[in-house]
């Protein structure tokens, strides 16, 4: 028996303390977070001072070579559509303008052999990660981080990207690290190597699993790993590829079906109360387990059903879950390990402070423009608060692939 609508929008403000804000308010908190969390590292690192600064915890000494580049592309990954909006005139443009010009400076210092902060992009494995990230945001933001690059800054770049074709990717979802750097390439310099690009494709469409989900590797694993890597770098490389008028473009429509379909999937995991089932691996990395939620947003390519208001309501309640949970900072401004607040055991022996700042990939949605209708709509329910307040909604149904 249904409730009455007015009992029924009772029940779903008494289910959730986190009223409906409206989308100019949701922008302004995302922005905020952005800049909580951008700030020590960009800053940091733009003046050669982030290996001075970043903080390791106990337990990750050993991660003291790759933290500085994962701190570093982890959080372009997650600005670049930002970035990617330019400056203007606006507060928020004026901030914007601040970070591509903290950004520029900070790839010099990143790929500069001369800089203090010059980083590894060849030792043991850690580096392609951490590059492939990088490559995603050069990917995404050309104009603002490539273009401006004085030619011997440009080389540096290069150099540093190609460094990491010393490492072999596992049988897994790091085969997209290489062929995302060896995108990045083509799109930039109109030269990689193919290889890597062909052969990650060809094995993710083997591990496809059905209705919106790949394995990662030959295995399932019951993780955000969909949204941490494969979904969007999917969508990344084969983006460029169809730039590229290269056949391998040709499966974007299929790619791009079971990404909405996994969009779908991920919108329905947030509760009414903007929590989420924290399951496998990398929980630390926060709400960068909705990075391709918000990457879809961002590109407009949400499913039809699914409302872009209800997406960036539900995006923001995990968000603000997330960060302000007591703990989520040390005193200094840096992330601490945790899913929720401060929680070092969480953390597995890949992660150190560097590793955290993938939260940021949860926040690409901020690369829609403010006037965009994802941000001037007004709030809506998303799909678990209308369920959990009564309402009858139509029953989900799973992707069913066209042969």
């Amino acid at each position: 028996m249904r409730l009455p609508a007015a009992i029924s929008l009772i029940f779903s403000l008494l289910l959730s303390p986190l009223h409906a804000q409206t989308g100019r308010q949701d922008r302004e908190f995302s922005v905020k977070a952005l800049d909580r969390i951008a700030r020590p590292v960009l800053e940091n690192l733009a003046t050669g001072k982030l290996k001075q600064e970043l903080p390791l915890g106990p337990g990750e000494k050993d991660r003291a070579k790759w933290t500085y580049l994962e701190a570093f592309g982890r959080t372009m990954g997650g600005i670049a559509p930002w970035l990617a909006l330019g400056a203007d005139e606006s507060p928020e443009g004026k901030l914007r303008a601040r970070y591509i010009e903290l950004s520029r400076k900070a790839l010099v210092m990143a790929t500069d052999p001369a800089s203090p902060d010059y980083m590894n992009f060849t030792e043991v494995g850690q580096p392609l990660v951490d590059a492939a990230f990088l490559s995603q945001a050069l990917i995404q933001a050309p104009d603002q981080l490539w273009a401006p690059l004085k030619e011997s800054e440009k080389a540096n770049l290069v150099a540093a990207l190609k460094q990491t074709r010393a490492i072999k990717p596992y049988e897994s979802n790091w085969l997209l690290f290489s062929a995302l750097v060896e995108a990045a390439l083509w799109k930039l310099t109109g030269e990689c190597e193919m290889a890597p690009i062909k052969y990650a494709l060809q094995k993710h469409e083997e591990w496809y699993l059905g209705d919106g989900t790949y394995g990662d590797g030959p295995e399932y694993h019951w993780d955000y790993y969909n949204s941490f890597v494969i979904q969007p770098a999917m969508l990344a490389v084969i983006g460029v590829c169809r730039e590229k008028q290269d056949p391998l473009g040709e499966s974007w429509a299929r790619v791009l079906a079971r990404a909405k379909r996994y969009a779908s999937v991920q919108e329905r995991l947030i509760s009414p109360e903007g929590t989420y089932p924290v399951i496998g691996r990398s929980s630390a990395y926060r709400f960068g387990a909705f990075q391709h939620l918000s990457m879809m947003a961002w590109r407009k390519e949400l499913p039809a059903a699914t409302s872009p208001a209800a997406v960036r309501g539900a995006l923001t309640a995990v968000i603000r879950r997330t960060l302000e949970a007591p703990g989520t900072f040390d005193k200094q401004g840096w992330l601490q390990v945790g899913a929720v607040g401060h929680q070092p055991s969480i953390r597995e022996g890949y992660i150190s402070t560097g590793s955290l700042y993938l939260c940021l990939a949860g926040l690409q949605h901020l690369g829609l423009p403010a006037n965009d209708p994802f941000w001037t709509a007004a709030p809506e329910p998303w799909t678990q608060k209308r369920i959990w307040a009564g309402e009858d909604i139509k029953a989900d149904q799973s992707h069913k692939e066209r042969k």
